[in-house]
């Protein structure tokens, strides 16, 4: 499985939407539901299923889905 796949995965999971397609230039406003509270939630929920931890210097950068992926993807490296 790829790095997207378990990606759209978790977004699925967090936004109870079996529905959604992960595009890198997906941002906040493509996805019904993403808000302040439900960022958080996928934020825990990727660092949780990748094992990975981000910083908040990081966190701030994310302009969209594909800066998001690129840095899971770092990290797994």
């Amino acid at each position: 499985m790829t790095t997207m796949e378990r990606l759209t995965e978790i977004f699925r999971r967090v936004f109870a939407d079996e529905e959604i397609h992960l595009r890198p230039e997906m941002t906040a406003g493509d996805v019904d539901g993403w808000d302040s509270l439900s960022h958080v939630n996928l934020i825990l929920a990727v660092e949780r299923g990748f094992g990975i931890r981000f910083q908040q210097k990081e966190l701030l950068a994310f302009r969209n889905v594909g800066d998001l992926l690129e840095s899971i993807e770092k990290k797994l490296t």
